[in-house]
């Protein structure tokens, strides 16, 4: 349960949330909805009980029960006794500590069986019982099946995963932890079809309260029945789900409008009024002056309309010509130790490609995609750039964001060279105002998305490698992002598992892993897609 008492948070001249109180009750479904850069990763830190030295923050918050959080972004090596998956999964309900602890009794038992050993060892093993170790495996199980991961992963470094397969670990770590309270932010992140219809099913089963940020409309409309609005500092609730929601808000706006109209007919009414009676007879003027009152008063009672959101829209400037071939591909080979995820790729392409790398979680398509990039060595093999191409890189988790550097500074060796130039250009991609002197760790998931887009902008690149770029973005933002790259006419290479965002983008190719195997598109590739 979450009660909350006027809260107020503001960053820089610039307030997220106006004073709010709202309570969320014990086995509620609530969607935390609004666009990038709302300010929902950051009330959401709040509400956590984070209080970022950057924010200024009035109001209370008050938990009861456990919690629970998946953050957007995943904590390096994890949060168990070791960084693989399985420690991380076990240490939501300590059982990994526990487990270590036990080992370690087990072994002073052994080698000195005394009253004080066997004690310690029995109530070690007595409290492994009680938080559920004995049936840890095969819960543990059926969490990574549902999820579609194969349970070998969960015994390998979390720093080797992919970003799908890491999702999923962490999914696992909150769903183990079957808290009062379960706080998601974008869980459906790298997810595919399969992985999404058994999450929706058992956030639907679970008795306790969640809270959930998601751009994914399924799962809003399915796992909730309570939906926060945040827009322009305003938090509005709405009972039942994302589709209710934008009907019960449209027809609240139209109404809105309906009773603004009527309000400022009255106004203009009683104004013309009293307008005609001034200058005329003492008794007039007085009902002249009683009309201006309630045209006054009737001004601070006119309704506010809410407003329509605007239609997002980016835009990339026009690329230069990059020689015929811009990029070849030959026997590339990629490996983590023993395990080798590429084995032997080759592919061409030609300029004004579109192609979309195919491929489940964990076979290599963002390996791929930075070796490409130059992030990453090779095994073998190498990556021909051809006359005139300059590559622009959108990374998974966004490593080329310099997190001590402000939004503005990201921009400082751009084309683009004035700051108002910079500001401009910040302010297309939906960084505005006091955004652009933030630093990206102040940023939601999606603002960052948007910060490397606009860096991708100002870079006069023709080559761009784009590695899951619709993460966290918001269903405007990622329809106006499949639009500007439709549009664009340099070579494009990407990693999406976004239906949508493929759809427009209209591939002229596919790279299949791990069959390693270049082709035409096919509409039947689309299928793919989320079938990661």
């Amino acid at each position: 349960m979450l009660i909350v008492r006027d809260l107020t948070i503001e960053i820089g001249a610039r307030r997220i949330v106006n004073p709010v109180s709202f309570t969320v009750g014990g086995g509620e479904k609530v969607g935390l909805v609004g666009r990038n850069g709302a300010g929902k990763s950051t009330l959401l830190s709040v509400l956590l009980g984070e209080t970022p030295e950057h924010l200024r923050i009035s109001g209370t918050v008050q938990h009861q029960g456990t919690f629970s959080h998946l953050p957007q972004e995943p904590v390096p090596r994890g949060l168990g006794v070791e960084p693989i998956g399985l420690s991380h999964v076990l240490s939501a309900r300590g059982l990994d500590l526990l487990d270590a602890d036990m080992q370690h009794a087990r072994h002073e038992l052994a080698a000195n069986p005394t009253e004080e050993t066997i004690e310690r060892f029995t109530t070690l093993e007595a409290e492994f019982g009680e938080r559920g170790g004995y049936e840890a495996e095969s819960e543990v199980a059926r969490l990574a099946a549902g999820l579609g991961l194969a349970e070998e992963l969960l015994l390998e470094d979390l720093d080797t995963l992919s970003g799908g397969q890491r999702r999923r670990v962490d999914l696992m770590r909150v769903l183990y932890e079957n808290p009062a309270t379960m706080v998601l932010d974008e869980p459906t992140n790298h997810l595919d079809k399969a992985a999404k219809r058994w999450l929706f099913d058992e956030l639907e089963r679970f008795r306790g309260t969640v809270l959930v940020i998601s751009h994914d409309l399924p799962l809003l409309d399915k796992a909730i029945d309570r939906v926060l609005a945040l827009r322009e500092g305003q938090l509005k609730e709405y009972k039942g789900n994302y589709t209710k929601f934008l009907q019960q808000e449209e027809a609240q706006r139209l109404s809105e409008e309906k009773l603004a109209t009527q309000q400022d007919a009255k106004i203009t009414q009683l104004k013309t009024l009293a307008d005609s009676m001034r200058g005329q007879t003492e008794k007039r003027a007085r009902l002249a002056k009683v009309l201006d009152r309630r045209v006054e008063k009737l001004r601070d009672d006119r309704v506010e309309v809410t407003k329509k959101e605007r239609k997002v829209t980016f835009k990339l400037p026009a690329p230069p010509r990059s020689g015929d071939v811009p990029m070849t591909v030959e026997g590339l080979s990629v490996a983590y130790g023993s395990l080798e995820v590429l084995r032997e790729m080759n592919f061409i392409t030609r300029r004004g490609d579109r192609i979309v790398i195919v491929g489940r979680n964990g076979a290599g398509k963002s390996s791929l995609l930075r070796c490409l990039a130059g992030t990453q060595s090779a095994k073998s093999g190498h990556v021909k750039f051809g006359a005139n191409v300059k590559v622009g890189y959108f990374a998974q988790e966004h490593e080329q964001l310099d997190f001590s550097r402000t939004v503005l500074d990201h921009l400082e060796n751009a084309t683009v060279e004035t700051e108002v130039q910079r500001r401009s250009l910040l302010g297309a991609f939906g960084l505005k105002g006091s955004a652009a002197h933030q630093l990206p760790g102040t940023l939601s998931g999606g603002e960052r998305a948007k910060l490397a887009l606009a860096i991708l902008a100002a870079s006069d690149a023709n080559l761009l490698l784009l590695d899951e770029p619709t993460n966290n973005l918001d269903p405007a933002s990622v329809e106006a992002l499949g639009e500007m790259m439709r549009q664009w006419k340099g070579t494009i290479v990407a990693v999406s598992h976004e239906r949508g965002f493929v759809e427009a983008l209209e591939p002229t190719h596919a790279v299949l892993l791990p069959e390693e195997y270049f082709d035409l598109w096919r509409d039947d590739y689309m299928d793919l897609i989320e079938r990661r």
